[in-house]
């Protein structure tokens, strides 16, 4: 489980999937050399989607990705084990390589609760399965003991999505076990696969997949200073891609650079504020 994977943006047309123009984003990741896309994630707004397009977002993604190099990290993830359970076994017979499964929001739990959760999706299907840790989002966090009991105990449970910001969780993971590290958080790319990283999941390859397929393949090779440029070249994107809420301004960026035909979120989200969608435009120039 490793290389440049992309936090696939759910484009709307309206109020709905804009099914042709997701497939076209998905050939455009697979076109720039990026290994895996990942639908229905947090980029993906997939806290918002009804389950039926939450599923039919995978199900486009394997369409597309079959018979390429590049694989499906299926967004499988609820604060509900027998929900999250129901996606990934959708997942799995849709043909996806993998599942993306994200600690659960809201209510919660324990460490053990959290160690019963992931082991029960694991056990549930074959293909291997990424854990999720963001508790900025969440309010759950996967502790580093937790992590590695559940990989060490679990055969398909082969990888940790990393966005808590800590890269002593990094060093402490890659220190402690062979569990692929994945970093979830574009301003740090470089530092986590240069502490021992696999891979990114990455929010800026929507809009610049060559240049985090070039860094994170450079770093993989052990040509880390050639890494440590990209991701340097990289920094006022993809600290303006946060500017507000991810995906709030990465579907701006999108659309600003003509991949988006329609600028639409989902409800609670909404369009980036007159502010910073000049600020946004205003790097764009950088990179555009």
């Amino acid at each position: 489980m490793q290389g440049a994977m992309t936090a696939l943006i759910t484009p709307f047309k309206n109020g709905k999937i804009d099914e042709e123009t997701y497939a076209k984003l998905i050939q455009r990741q697979i076109d720039n050399d990026i290994d895996w896309v990942v639908p229905v994630g947090t980029t993906g707004e997939s806290a918002t989607l009804t389950h039926n397009e939450h599923k039919r977002c995978i199900e486009i993604a394997v369409e597309v990705c079959k018979g390429t190099d590049t694989k499906v990290l299926a967004g499988a993830g609820s604060n509900s084990t027998h929900e999250a359970i129901d996606l990934a076994k959708f997942a799995e017979e849709k043909g996806a390589d993998a599942i993306l499964s994200v600690s659960p929001y809201y209510n919660k739990p324990t460490q053990k609760g959290l160690y019963e959760h992931f082991k029960a999706i694991a056990n549930a299907i074959e293909i291997p399965v990424v854990i999720y840790n963001v508790p900025g989002r969440t309010c759950s966090n996967i502790e580093v003991d937790t992590a590695i009991k559940l990989f060490n105990d679990v055969e398909n449970i082969v990888g940790i999505k990393e966005a808590s910001g800590k890269i002593e969780n990094v060093v402490a993971l890659a220190a402690k076990s062979g569990i692929s590290i994945l970093s979830g958080d574009d301003a740090i790319n470089y530092p986590i696969l240069a502490t021992g990283g696999k891979g990114v999941i990455s929010v800026t390859s929507n809009l610049l997949p060559k240049k985090i397929s070039k860094l994170v393949h450079k770093a993989l090779v052990g040509k880390y200073e050639k890494a440590r440029e990209i991701n340097e070249e990289l920094y006022d994107l993809n600290k303006i891609l946060f500017i507000e809420s991810n995906p709030i301004p990465i579907k701006y960026a999108m659309y600003e650079a003509g991949l988006l035909p329609t600028l639409e979120y989902r409800l609670p989200l909404v369009e980036p504020s007159e502010e910073s969608k000049r600020k946004i435009k205003e790097i764009l120039r950088k990179y555009l």
